[in-house]
């Protein structure tokens, strides 16, 4: 397995959702290029923002995020947009949405004990009559 190298100006959340998508390397991001490694990341089902586009498109140039030039972004966006819609098209399914996680409630009715009728109140009660009769 290999050691993951400390990308420049990649956090530890990139980090993992890169790890995951199979980016452990300044090579791996290389070979995917940024826009290719973000589209990964996004297919995944992660939500990167664009700053994760531009932060890998500065780790290739090796320089910070924020001091890419105006016509790289936009050129970078440009690009992006037209790859999403080349996968889209050939996938002929839009990009993967967020993972959602559904939770059941759970039912702790199980410790009581119900009665016959499967009703939760005394049986005396049930019947009309008083406990104190």
């Amino acid at each position: 397995m290999r050691r993951p190298t400390k990308l420049r100006n990649i956090g530890p959340k990139s980090t993992a959702w890169l790890r995951q998508v199979g980016v452990h390397t300044p090579q791996d991001l290389a070979a995917a290029g940024a826009i290719g490694a973000f589209l990964k990341v996004k297919r995944a089902g992660f939500k990167p923002s664009l700053n994760l586009l531009y932060s890998l498109e500065g780790a290739l140039r090796d320089c910070h995020w924020q001091q890419l030039p105006e016509a790289r972004r936009t050129q970078l966006l440009s690009e992006l947009e037209t790859a999403a819609t080349a996968l889209q098209a050939a996938h002929g399914r839009p990009m993967a949405a967020p993972v959602a996680t559904t939770r059941f409630a759970r039912d702790d009715d199980d410790d009581k004990a119900h009665n016959s009728t499967g009703s939760d109140e005394e049986p005396s009660r049930r019947a009309g009559t008083s406990a104190i009769d």
